[in-house]
């Protein structure tokens, strides 16, 4: 990490700051054993992991508003992971995934700065039928759809780890594939909903995204 440019900021909502330790823009690259090219990541695709993005940000506000209970949640493709941070920060039983291999290193250090407990983490490829995460009862995500093949993907990966009953949230700006995917998920016998988010203010500019909701 030495070797990259980094950025440290502080994102509050309500009472609580979570501190963030990110990329400091969407140059920086430095894959010297080339671990993110040999899992298929581009150097133009490397620091995409590394910045907080507005659909994370509304996110994370939404998220912070909801009654997660005793809920076991997962995380998909968390990024910077500021929801999973967030819902750490509450006390909330999170588990964060990603497919970049640097991600746990900057979930790790943004956890330390926030002097919380660590935050279950595993490495994940949608496409494998095997892993150790087992079954949740709400899963959150954004901006997923980066291409169409993103969408099979993404709704295979959810049904393979929810509960019967499940609630599942994913913000997306606007790829043109929430449809898409909101299709694909009503195949699978979920309910489907989209809505606006309510207040952006905290963003720089206006969200044209929704919040895709599913439940069964």
């Amino acid at each position: 990490m030495t070797k990259l440019r980094l950025s440290f900021q502080t994102i509050e909502f309500g009472k609580i700051d979570i501190h963030l330790c990110t990329l400091r823009n969407r140059q920086e690259f430095h894959d010297p054993g080339n671990i993110a090219k040999n899992l298929g990541i581009s150097p133009a695709q490397w620091p995409i992991f590394g910045v907080v993005w507005p659909s994370s940000m509304v996110l994370a506000h939404y998220i912070s508003d909801f009654n997660t209970g005793s809920k076991r949640i997962l995380e998909v493709g968390c990024g910077m992971a500021l929801s999973s941070l967030l819902l750490n920060k509450k006390h909330a039983n999170i588990t964060a995934t990603d497919y970049h291999p640097e991600v746990s290193t900057f979930l790790e250090r943004n956890t330390l700065l926030n002097k919380d407990q660590p935050i279950v983490y595993e490495q994940v490829d949608w496409a494998e039928k095997e892993d150790d995460l087992g079954l949740f009862d709400l899963i959150i995500g954004s901006d997923l759809l980066y291409e169409d093949q993103h969408v099979s993907l993404l709704a295979n990966f959810i049904e393979g780890h929810s509960n019967e009953e499940c609630e599942v949230i994913i913000v997306d700006p606007g790829r043109g594939r929430k449809n898409k995917l909101s299709d694909r998920m009503t195949e699978l016998g979920y309910s489907s909903s989209q809505e606006k988010p309510i207040h952006t203010n905290y963003l720089s500019e206006e969200f044209k995204g929704y919040i895709l909701k599913f439940s069964r």
